[in-house]
């Protein structure tokens, strides 16, 4: 005696024949699994990258924001993303910037205020990783007028907090918020 499959059954028993027709799948496959740890790690990684920056120990004497800054480079920080990451977010806060060359500041003209940076690079390994890599672990700017009178100053300390994982954000989002208190006086 036979007996007729309902449809829900049916449907069933396609999905199987279809996933047996298939050449190298099976239902058990570990492919999966594989890539949803994948995921996963990528995800986590983003998110530590993403940890709480802040700025600390800000001085701010009540300048008006500048509308042009000079960057005097510094040689002793070997990190190539420090810069432009500087400068973006001077740009974001409607700052033009230029870099000069220690010694070689431009006129007041070019230059109504100036700005000086030091920094930390140190190298660890990234969760879910086996390779060294540099990290941003703390930095300090200062900005300055013409005459060289300190207009206000912030810095960056990276948090030992959950595992000390903040410290692989990117040297961008470390200084945000520093740079948002060099021109504003606000720590956020």
């Amino acid at each position: 005696m036979t007996r007729a499959l309902s449809p829900r059954g049916m449907a069933v028993a396609a999905v199987l024949v279809g996933t047996g027709a298939l050449s190298g799948c099976s239902l058990f496959s570990p492919l999966p699994t594989i890539e949803l740890i994948k995921a996963s790690a990528s995800a986590a990684t983003v998110a530590i990258g993403q940890g709480p920056n802040k700025a600390s120990q800000t001085v701010f004497q009540g300048a008006a924001v500048p509308k042009r800054v000079c960057i005097e480079y510094n040689r002793s920080l070997q990190m190539p993303d420090f810069v432009p990451a500087l400068m973006a977010e001077l740009k974001d806060h409607q700052v033009a910037s230029r870099v000069f060359d220690v010694g070689v500041r431009p006129g007041d003209e070019e230059c109504p205020a100036w700005l000086h940076y030091a920094g930390l690079q140190q190298w660890d390994k990234p969760p879910l990783s086996d390779q060294m890599r540099p990290y941003l672990a703390n930095a300090t700017l200062s900005l300055h007028d013409a005459g060289g009178r300190l207009m206000s100053a912030s810095t960056y300390q990276s948090e030992e907090a959950v595992m000390g994982l903040g410290k692989w954000g990117s040297t961008r989002n470390k200084l945000a918020p520093v740079v948002k208190a060099l021109l504003t006086g606000f720590e956020g």
